[in-house]
């Protein structure tokens, strides 16, 4: 039986460790945080198939200035931290043209709209109680906001995203707690919340341990590959032995790919949350506000309005700017909320062209990459997983992974 070790016990790290053991591998998990940290713990609680349309788009070009100094902005740059992303911020313009952002958005669709099916076999085995099908609606303040939308919800329909647009009133009868500022929504279909992604989470991880899956709580510092397998060190215990490696370890994952050889231009969005105690009572569903950038998600025990992207680096230093423009947009939105009670600061794995890094590394066959999701992580965790068990187990891939690749960042 092939040993595989996968490094990182967040959403995507247990879904490929799902998939991994129901092809029929043993498997050990290895996170120095233990199950289900970081980004995985504080996101947004949506799966969100028609998410095909990546921060990288031309929208940027006239917004750069705003993203520096505005205090309003839901992206903001801080300016002590440009210096050292010259490189990656580089590519992401590249990328924001509008060829290039059209393609990371075709890539993204070949994923994002066959994902339930790498969900369902996980919600099979560990119930389905904690999450809910009502869908996300999308909201929008003015007409022409509504209409600079157009070009991407045309381009959404063309790539298979199934959506209904809505009028004030339609918004008012799903809704009737948001304030009555929407003029437009658009409701998109097969798209769903859960209603505790922590919750639901913990319980993969306790049924994975149900089925032998062992996780070690070390932190993972430099992988070594060679013909007969591949060896992971840690931080304070003895390296370990497998057969095959996958890394998915989110924003951690740079330094590990390095180890292997492989540069790749991955850097960290961070993002926040605040939450307010308010349950499941006064929203139905996620709601995104296009012109703030957060979502408002009903989860168990609260209303948790997430979103923003900052490109600041890996500090723990949270941005109040951020936090306020949070609350303060959910307060517009929903008049009724009472104060918040928690907020939380996490970091997305991004790239700069928009897409996630899945397949093997360039140097070697004994290591499978599966990392760099941005805000679609949670969404793409299971077919992440189905990917990932395919490429160990030899099997061929329903999907071509060919945009997904390591090699798309090697030049000449």
């Amino acid at each position: 039986m092939k040993h595989i070790g996968v490094i990182g016990a967040g959403a995507v790290g247990l879904a490929c460790a799902f998939h991994l053991r129901r092809a029929g591998c043993r498997v050990t998990l290895v996170d120095g945080t233990g199950a289900v940290s970081g980004a995985s713990y504080g996101n947004a609680g949506t799966f969100a198939p028609y998410a095909c349309v990546p921060v990288n788009n031309p929208s940027v070009f006239p917004n750069i200035p705003h993203y520096l100094l505005s205090g309003d902005s839901p992206f903001r740059i801080r300016p002590a931290y440009v210096p050292r992303m010259l490189p990656w911020l580089a590519s992401f313009l590249r990328h924001s043209t509008p060829v290039r952002s059209r393609a990371s958005s075709a890539a993204l669709a070949t994923l994002l709209l066959k994902a339930q099916s790498g969900w369902d076999p996980i919600l099979d085995a560990v119930g389905r109680d904690l999450i809910d099908g009502q869908e996300c609606l999308y909201l929008y303040e003015t007409e022409a906001a509504f209409h600079a939308a157009g070009p991407d919800l045309d381009y959404r329909r063309q790539l298979g995203v199934a959506f209904d647009l809505l009028e004030q009133a339609d918004i008012s009868a799903l809704e009737p707690a948001l304030a009555p500022r929407f003029t437009q929504g658009v409701l998109f279909r097969g798209s769903w919340r859960f209603r505790s992604p922590h919750r639901l989470l913990l319980k993969l991880a306790e049924h994975l341990a149900r089925q032998d899956v062992h996780l070690i709580r070390e932190e993972a510092c430099r992988i070594e590959t060679g013909d007969e397998g591949a060896i992971l060190h840690v931080r304070t215990g003895a390296p370990l032995a497998f057969d095959q490696i996958v890394l998915a370890a989110g924003a951690k994952s740079r330094a590990l790919a390095a180890s292997c050889g492989d540069s790749i231009p991955l850097d960290t969005e961070r993002g926040y949350h605040v939450a307010f105690q308010a349950g499941e009572g006064l929203l139905s569903r996620p709601c995104g506000l296009a012109e703030r950038g957060i979502y408002m998600t009903p989860m168990m025990g609260e209303l948790r309005a997430a979103g923003t992207v900052e490109l600041a680096g890996f500090t723990q230093k949270r941005s109040t700017g951020l936090l306020n423009h949070i609350e303060s947009s959910a307060r517009v939105a929903v008049p009724a909320l009472s104060g918040p009670t928690t907020t939380w600061l996490g970091f997305r794995p991004t790239l700069p062209d928009g897409l996630p890094v899945m397949g093997f590394s360039r140097r070697s066959k004994r290591v499978i990459y599966a990392f760099g999701h941005q805000h679609v992580g949670l969404t793409l965790a299971g077919m992440t997983g189905e990917i990932v068990a395919d490429l160990a187990t030899g099997k061929s891939l329903k999907t071509d992974i060919t945009p997904f690749l390591c090699n798309r960042f090697v030049r000449g």
